[in-house]
């Protein structure tokens, strides 16, 4: 496997970060970046001549990673070359979140090709249903592909997210990437690191993602209640206090953000499903376990490679994590650095939310609020 990897900024133009090819012989290009810039069509194009044979995609997000460097209103595009190994490319495209388990399973089925050893995808993060999106293709994928990924930001606006499927970005798109052959090797990982406090309360009315009552009252009242003085800043300050979720339907261990409000309605939408049933409970932050969760996270993905030796991590972390850590932020992609080592080429971006498989949640889900690494090697 060869990587290479540049950034572009406003004031810098592209730079090189990391070199070793593989030059105009890429075949899958990852591009993040914040939206006004990865929907410049001059990015788009610069892409495409330095890997024109390469699938270009990639999304929109709310914090780009060039290594142990956290960027913001950057462009980030990292380039890797198989030798052994093919991919390919699915996408689909969401008008409403209705739609999002039909688009889940007819990507699944599109790539459900013989040699399928992993998928990678990134959606639209606002426009998609991204628990309903993770159960359509994992119904429909074979059960030893594992399905990592992520949902595109768009900053702490929550305006508009783009997702890049081998064209320039559009919203609602959702980029599925298959990958073919017996010699790549997928390590990954995911957890928080979260503190819950607060009584735990009953879902008593929810309808999909979106949540009206816990224990028979307005959610939202409830919520604005808890965060004080925070709540004039909804809904991004809700970033701050995700949800953690208990219940048989969903399992345990599942953590949601809020993505926006209703006050008419009284309700709050997620950015996965809220089942009714289950029971709810607020998180707060602990920095230290912030950092710590990001290590952890990447010491299952090594640890999944066995005696493979990473050459290519993928950081999806959740931009309610960057709001808190603040100036800290890098801390927690350098953890990541100090358990991989100084090897692998490592991108990535802040999320609306992160798929992946974790200690908790053995099968694939949507998580809010976690650090999830996915590391490639080819023996």
């Amino acid at each position: 496997m060869k990587v290479a990897q540049r950034v572009w900024t406003e004031a810098n133009g592209w730079q090189d970060t990391a070199q070793r090819g593989p030059g105009t012989g890429a075949h899958l290009v990852l591009l993040f970046g914040a939206r006004a810039h990865l929907q410049d069509p001059a990015i788009f194009r610069q892409v495409r001549a330095e890997s024109p044979e390469a699938l270009i995609v990639g999304c929109s997000t709310a914090g780009e990673i060039c290594g142990t460097e956290v960027h913001d209103h950057s462009v980030v595009a990292t380039a890797v070359g198989f030798e052994h190994t093919r991919v390919h490319l699915a996408q689909a495209h969401l008008a409403a979140p209705e739609q999002s388990h039909a688009a889940g399973a007819s990507l699944a089925r599109r790539l459900h090709q013989p040699g399928l050893s992993h998928v990678l995808v990134l959606s639209d993060g606002l426009k998609v249903n991204g628990t309903e999106l993770v159960r359509g293709l994992r119904e429909h994928l074979p059960s030893h592909v594992a399905l990592t990924g992520g949902l595109a930001g768009d900053g702490p606006d929550f305006s508009r997210t783009v997702v890049c499927c081998n064209r320039e970005p559009v919203e609602g798109g959702i980029a599925a990437v298959g990958f073919y052959g017996e010699r790549l090797r997928i390590g990954y990982g995911s957890l928080g690191g979260w503190d819950a406090f607060g009584p735990e309360r009953l879902i008593t009315r929810a309808r999909s993602n979106v949540l009206y009552e816990l224990d028979g009252h307005s959610a939202l009242a409830l919520y604005k209640q808890y965060l004080g003085e925070h709540a004039a800043g909804l809904p991004a300050t809700a970033l701050r206090f995700p949800l953690s979720l208990r219940g048989e339907q969903e399992g345990c261990g599942l953590v949601r953000t809020v993505l926006g409000i209703d006050e008419q309605a009284q309700s709050m939408t997620f950015a996965g499903d809220i089942p009714e049933g289950a029971y709810a409970r607020l998180m707060k932050a602990n920095f230290d376990r912030l950092i710590d969760g990001a290590a952890d996270a990447a010491r299952a993905g090594l640890e999944r490679l066995g005696n493979f030796q990473p050459e290519l991590a993928v950081l999806i972390s959740c931009v309610g994590r960057k709001l808190v850590l603040k100036q800290r932020v890098e801390e927690e992609v350098e953890g990541v650095r100090d358990v991989l080592g100084p090897s692998p080429a490592l991108t990535g971006f802040y999320s609306y939310g992160e798929i992946c498989p974790n200690g908790d949640v053995p099968r694939c889900e949507l998580h809010n609020q976690t650090m999830t690494i996915t590391a490639f090697s080819e023996s």
